[in-house]
């Protein structure tokens, strides 16, 4: 049996530039042009690689092609998410490089009339070369959707959280939606980074976007107008609607010395319209 083996191991590594090419002949054209950039023969050279490796998996010491067949799916994952190609993709063609092997062994298998149970082996010893190689993938294209979500989280936050300079010295950050503790947090960094910046002398904070103003929202409010007289920016509170006024109320909220308006055109009168100009 490792006879048959080692002569089915040395044939497929014999003939891995020719299985690199029937490899490539099956791949859709759509698979073919995102490789367009890359040059032919480094790839033939690539999966002609790979095809070596699943011969050695025949006759050689399984962690020694595991470490090579690792290295392999690393690259080729890497390069697939960088050029654009899906998953579905990726995985698709991973399973051509069985087809590949078996449509030019079939003739001279039957041939040579290896026994059934010859060509179970061959299949217990590729196979999971091969489903090594598709978790590697899924894992690559797992972590690099999870720090596409993850950048597009960020940058989502930022624009929950804006900064508009009126004039100089002077912001307003409007705030809409719901606020817990994460998005306090960044709101609180936001405007004392932005206020620290661009110097100002007074800054806005418009809540008349915000639903719900409980006492943790209410709080957290009042910590960052404190955080930013700190550093020198005078905070005024403005679109405080009627039921969340009331609403303070009720809950006992004392804003303090914290001055508030109803609209952002009053706060900016309590300015003064000339520090715009």
């Amino acid at each position: 049996m490792k006879d048959e083996l080692l002569y089915i191991g040395n044939k497929i590594i014999e003939s891995k530039e020719k299985l690199a090419r029937n490899f490539t002949a099956l791949l859709d054209s759509e698979y073919k042009k995102k490789l367009i950039y890359q040059e032919k023969a480094k790839i033939l050279e690539r999966r002609a690689e790979i095809m070596g490796y699943l011969g050695e998996a025949l006759f050689e010491e399984k962690p020694i092609v595991s470490k090579k067949v690792t290295k392999w799916a690393r690259d080729i994952g890497k390069l697939a998410v960088e050029n654009g190609l899906s998953l579905s993709q990726i995985l698709k063609s991973s399973a051509l490089s069985r087809t590949v092997i078996w449509d030019v062994f079939t003739e001279e298998l039957h041939q040579r009339k290896f026994a059934a149970i010859t060509m179970l082996d061959v299949s217990k010893k590729i196979d999971p070369f091969l489903d090594q190689i598709n978790h590697i993938f899924v894992d690559i294209y797992e972590a690099h959707n999870h720090e596409q979500m993850k950048l597009a989280y960020m940058a989502l936050e930022e624009l929950s959280v804006p900064m508009v300079p009126l004039s100089k010295g002077i912001a307003v950050m409007p705030i809409v939606g719901q606020i817990d503790t994460h998005r306090a947090q960044l709101i609180m960094e936001t405007a004392l980074e932005e206020s620290a910046k661009l110097q100002l002398n007074y800054l806005i904070l418009d809540i008349s976007g915000v639903l719900i103003v409980d006492t943790m929202v209410a709080n957290n409010i009042i910590e960052i107008v404190k955080a930013l007289q700190l550093i020198g920016t005078k905070a005024m509170i403005t679109g405080i609607r009627p039921e969340i006024a009331h609403t303070i109320v009720s809950l006992g909220i004392e804003l303090g010395t914290i001055k508030t308006k109803a609209t952002l055109e009053q706060a900016l009168a309590e300015i003064g319209f000339s520090m715009l100009n």
